[in-house]
């Protein structure tokens, strides 16, 4: 089974603050978040583990799996947002907001990278860890953590895009002789950061979540 895992939150989250590909590290929040979807996925034992280069998403990934070391793979890293890295989510350019409130029809803004070269490298990522067997844990980021499952979900018509993700959430995937089966949601966290923009306040599409025990 894969487990994609969203990093906890770090401070730029709470402030509203585009990251991007800079190393923000997850704050108090961010690793409260990463040690209850721990709790959450008690009693799994995970056989291989691989993150994104950023400390937000390793730190996550040994919360969650202590004792193994995160193998990186800079192919999970956060989508590059180029010129936009670092802008206030509050206050975007007219050109970036028509691109968040409509990803499936608007183009990235020149200088950022493009929704498919996102799947792209994401599919490379799948197709290599293809037929490894056993529990297997990603720790990624938002819009790379879509881009996994735009892959997997090729007739979604881009639902994910315009979903909201939070902070520590979780999707398993069956990977069984070979093939993966459809992504299923099965863990998150309520509470979502103070400063959220509209345009992520209510998701365009949803995905039937699983019920967890425990949760």
């Amino acid at each position: 089974m894969l487990y994609i895992i969203r990093h906890g939150i770090t401070d730029k989250n709470l402030a509203g603050i585009l990251q991007g590909q800079s190393d923000v590290p997850l704050n108090g929040q961010g690793i409260r978040q990463a040690e209850e979807a721990a709790r959450a996925l008690d009693g799994i034992t995970f056989d291989r583990v691989f993150s994104s280069p950023l400390s937000r998403a390793v730190r996550t990934a040994e919360i969650v799996a202590p004792g193994m070391e995160p193998v990186i793979d800079e192919r999970l890293i956060e989508m590059g947002y180029g010129p936009y890295e670092g802008m206030d989510l509050r206050n975007p350019p007219e050109k970036v907001l028509g691109f968040f409130k409509d990803f499936v029809n608007t183009p990235a803004p020149e200088g950022m990278e493009s929704l498919d070269e996102v799947v792209a490298r994401a599919g490379a990522f799948l197709e290599d860890i293809r037929g490894l067997e056993g529990n297997i844990l990603i720790a990624t980021h938002a819009i790379a953590m879509k881009g996994l499952l735009e892959y997997l979900t090729p007739d979604s018509g881009g639902r994910y895009w315009n979903k909201y993700i939070g902070n520590c959430a979780v999707y398993t995937v069956e990977n069984r002789d070979g093939s993966y089966g459809i992504p299923n949601e099965f863990y998150g966290i309520d509470a979502k950061p103070p400063v959220i923009p509209d345009y992520y306040k209510e998701d365009k599409q949803d995905v039937t979540p699983m019920t967890l025990s425990g949760k």
